[in-house]
Formats: structure tokens, sequence, C-alpha cells
């Protein structure tokens, strides 16, 4: 028998407090750049992860537990310009690592990923859309971090 599936994200943030939120949500979500793009034209920058489902987690690792991911969309408006740091365009493949985002002053949101990659938005204000897509799936792996005692791999 199969679960129904989890209840969808779909959030809208508006102020540097959602912004927050979302970045928590989005911890340890898995992207390629290729899955990243710029729609200059729309003022416009999406991202496609799959994210670890940290509001099912609970608070501690357990042996054998069995978690998930999902599939979640991810839309700034209002976007001028995007640059990249330490990510290397010719592996659009190689997945990245959303450890977090953060404001940088007014008009600057950075994404920042797992060894040491970034890409700045400069935006002309701050909306972003957050929807869950497609069906859950299960992992036993957990996100862990260098002050845990586990590390995940590539799931």
């Amino acid at each position: 028998m199969k679960a129904a599936m989890a209840d969808p994200l779909r959030l809208r943030v508006t102020d540097i407090d959602d912004l927050a939120v979302i970045s928590s949500i989005l911890q340890d979500a898995l992207a390629p750049l290729a899955d990243m793009l710029f729609e200059p034209d729309q003022s416009r920058f999406v991202l496609a992860t799959n994210r670890f489902r940290w509001e099912d987690a609970g608070d501690d690792h357990v042996e054998g537990r069995i978690y998930e991911r999902q599939r979640c969309g991810i839309r700034f408006e209002q976007v001028t310009r995007v640059r990249m740091h330490g990510l290397d365009l010719n592996r659009r493949d190689e997945i990245q690592s959303l450890l977090a985002i953060k404001t940088e002053g007014e008009g600057i949101i950075d994404l920042v990923f797992a060894g040491g990659g970034i890409i700045r938005l400069e935006v002309e204000g701050l909306l972003c859309h957050l929807d869950d897509f497609d069906e859950p799936w299960s992992t036993m792996r957990r996100p862990a971090h260098a002050n845990a005692d586990k590390t995940e791999g590539g799931n």
C-alpha cells in the first residue's frame, strides 16, 4: 500500500524573515547548474531542486529511519543581474548542495553552496516563490554537517 503524498509546500517570500524560513527549508537541497536559469526578459531566476523534507525529519538522526526528498521549484522575481563565483559552468550536470540563502545588504540575495560556490542575485525587491511538485521519494540518508557524526552522500 502506498502512503498518500505529503501536502506540498507552496510559499511566497516577501521579506527577510520569510527568506530565512525558505533558507532553512532548502538547506541541503540538491541541484545541478543545468536546473538553474536566469530569464532576463522576465527578470526571473529559477531553479529546480531535490530538497530534503526537514519538516518531517524530526530532531534526531535515527539509524535505519526512512526520510524523504521532494522535487521543489524556486522562482526569484525582480532579478536584474546574476553573478556566479566558485561554480564551474563547464560542469553543469555536477550536483550542487545548497547550504543557505542569505541577503548581503539591500538588493542582494546570495545562494550559498557547499564547496564555496555562490550565486548572487541582484534584485529590485524581494519576491520569491517555492513550490513542491511530483511525489516525494524515500531516502535513508539524512544530511549532516561538519559538527555532526555522519555526512550524506549525494542522495
